[in-house]
């Protein structure tokens, strides 16, 4: 059952994204993130509201501060990487977070994929790389080397370094809690705690969330599907295996790049690392 709820996660997850680059182009970074924390709030409310206010047990509080400011700083880089990079490639980097996830997950959950789960999770890996290797037309090594070059890149590695304790805070949050009032509750201190820099670097766009109502409500009920439908498949699996199996956003944010932003992507030049993915997401589904 998890894996239906981290695919859910996965295509609400890239059409949030879509969304945020759409708004990222048309004001700027700051209110763009604004505008997906607190819109998140209206549509998860409506679950709490539904299922009522769970137990919370103690120490949920200081998880949520520590949730919040990992969360601003991981999505205010993501959101300056999407104005700079496509969003195929921006989605595809993002993924190498799964490193980090591993490492933070064993580290302060005591989470230890399976041999073969492991090896499911590292071909998923492989399958990023040779995607992006593939898609571009480049060396091997010119991913490596495009990072020390590429700004649009550097941000999106300080995103991912940031939101693998995301992960791993969302799903304790959510453990002390339920997902709906974990995520509720996580960006609504987040939201708290960026109105003020928010004000203060992009107050004179706050008049125009009018003219793009259509835009920043999408992102927020995209954002707010992809955070509760993570947290529940995290609180049923180990987070790096939930986070293995979304990598088949990527091949969801290659067709939309192509459709919705004419970037480009050709299924004959990605099938390599498409395969080499997807076979490391049907090992971990099996044998994590």
């Amino acid at each position: 059952m998890w894996v239906i709820f981290a695919l859910g996660s996965a295509l609400a997850q890239v059409l949030r994204n879509m969304t945020m680059k759409r708004i990222g182009h048309a004001l700027d970074d700051t209110i763009n993130v604004w505008g997906r924390f607190a819109l998140i709030i209206p549509f998860t409310a409506v679950g709490v509201a539904m299922r009522g206010v769970p137990p919370v047990k103690e120490g949920f509080w200081l998880l949520c501060i520590a949730f919040a400011v990992s969360q601003i700083i991981a999505t205010l880089s993501l959101s300056r990487a999407l104005k700079l990079s496509d969003i195929s490639l921006v989605t595809t980097l993002w993924k190498l977070s799964l490193i980090f996830l591993v490492v933070w997950g064993y580290f302060t959950l005591d989470e230890e994929p399976s041999p073969l789960g492991l090896v499911g999770i590292l071909l998923s890996v492989a399958g990023v790389y040779l995607l992006n290797i593939s898609k571009s037309r480049v060396s091997l090594w010119a991913p490596l080397l495009a990072l020390f070059q590429d700004r649009g890149q550097l941000w999106t590695i300080a995103s991912a370094m940031f939101f693998a304790p995301c992960v791993i805070l969302i799903k304790q949050m959510a453990l002390f809690s339920d997902p709906y009032y974990a995520s509720m509750m996580g960006y609504l201190v987040g939201t708290v705690l960026l109105t003020p820099y928010t004000i203060y670097r992009s107050g004179s766009n706050f008049k125009l969330i009018g003219r793009y109502w259509k835009d920043f409500a999408a992102m927020g009920l995209f954002a707010s599907l992809s955070t509760v439908l993570g947290a529940t498949a995290y609180t049923m699996t180990l987070s790096s295996y939930v986070e293995s199996v979304k990598q088949v956003e990527i091949l969801l944010a290659l067709g939309i790049g192509h459709l919705v932003f004419h970037e480009g992507a050709r299924v004959k030049a990605i099938w390599p690392g498409s395969v080499v993915m997807l076979v490391g997401v049907v090992m971990v589904r099996l044998w994590g």
